[in-house]
């Protein structure tokens, strides 16, 4: 099984690189963020095409998740939104259970500044993550998305220029630390323990083509799915060309 997650950043801007991503890697099941678009708007007609259905999570102009599988693969059980959210109305979460795991696209609270509101409700929500991933412990699960949060210094271009800022707070570590101790690991890191790799990098200033970037894009995955993982690598073509996102896809490779 091939899982990949990506903060598109407009699922309809980013359509033509989305398209191509498929055709490329042809996953299995794909975790989308910020796909930005109103309640039924969502472009499942030109994914069915592609071949893949979706299940989605809309909210407007900000936030989106959605969960991609190809059509020989069912969406089952669909469940939207996170109980004990913050920030109920925002669209966040959602799980779905994909040729036998149970997997969540989520798009964790960015928190703007550590003196913000915003940031007192990213640690409410990374709260409410690891209680419901508590509660699907005993499966397999992936909960793949944009974490907002950069696990360990190695994960930044400079630790330094972060000091003071979210991202990499204590708070925040500590909040994916607890999350990640209901039994869960960072699948990049189990195949990738040493390796520097980015995942976001800002349009401005040529942060990109400077090697400023950030890995905050990770699936967390069960022992079982643990064991089980081959591979773990970030497609930086795809920040790369014509109207890219800011993220880069994730792609993670199961045996079966």
């Amino acid at each position: 099984m091939k899982l990949a997650t990506w903060n598109v950043n407009s699922v309809r801007a980013r359509m033509p690189r989305l398209l191509e991503f498929l055709h490329v890697h042809e996953p299995d099941v794909v975790c989308l963020q910020e796909t930005k678009t109103a309640a039924g708007d969502f472009p499942a007609g030109a994914l069915r095409e592609a071949g893949y259905e979706a299940a989605d999570e809309s909210g407007g102009r900000w936030a989106g998740v959605a969960i991609l599988a190809r059509d020989d693969h069912a969406i089952e059980d669909v469940a939207r939104g996170l109980p004990g959210s913050p920030l109920p109305e925002d669209a966040r979460w959602i799980e779905a259970t994909v040729a036998g795991q149970r997997v969540v696209s989520v798009y964790v609270v960015n928190g703007r500044a550590l003196d913000d509101p915003m940031y007192e409700a990213k640690l409410a929500f990374l709260d409410a993550m690891a209680e419901r991933a508590a509660q699907l412990a005993g499966q397999p699960l992936a909960i793949a998305g944009d974490y907002n949060i950069a696990p360990a210094d190695a994960d930044v271009w400079d630790p330094a220029a972060f000091e003071g800022a979210t991202h990499t707070s204590a708070p925040e570590r500590e909040r994916l630390g607890a999350l990640i101790g209901t039994g869960l690991a960072d699948a990049f890191r189990v195949v990738e323990p040493e390796t520097v790799q980015h995942t976001w990098w800002d349009y401005r200033q040529g942060h990109f083509h400077r090697g400023m970037g950030m890995r905050i894009d990770l699936a967390l995955v069960s022992p079982d799915l643990a064991g089980r993982l081959r591979s773990a690598g970030i497609d930086r073509d795809f920040r790369k060309g014509p109207k890219p996102s800011d993220h880069a896809p994730v792609l993670f490779e199961f045996e079966d």
